[in-house]
């Protein structure tokens, strides 16, 4: 979804890629960054906290008419629905996020 947005344009590919799976592993309640992650991501979780908040609020707030070409394809069955998958609350992010 971020590959629709300008905003996302500018980070790094290694971050927002780190960001995305610490947001993953938040809302499947698969643990946090563990020490691994961060040594092969190069990036401790205090550094992804602002890109999870604004890739949880994408997820939230998402255009509904533009561009659904990717949302519908990953609404498939083939990958696993992920487009369907509720976004986490701001609140109960933010409580992990501190958490970390």
């Amino acid at each position: 979804m971020t590959l629709q947005e300008y905003d996302y344009a500018r980070e790094r590919p290694s971050k927002l890629a780190a960001s995305c799976l610490l947001l993953a592993l938040t809302m499947k309640n698969h643990g946090g960054w563990t020490p691994t992650l961060e040594y092969y991501s190069g990036y401790c979780a205090q550094d992804l906290h602002p890109l999870v908040r604004r890739l949880n609020f994408l997820l939230t707030y998402q255009p509904c008419d533009k561009l659904r070409a990717v949302r519908t394809k990953y609404s498939h069955r083939v990958f696993f629905e992920v487009a369907k998958v509720t976004p986490m609350d701001m609140l109960k992010l933010e409580e992990i996020l501190k958490s970390c």
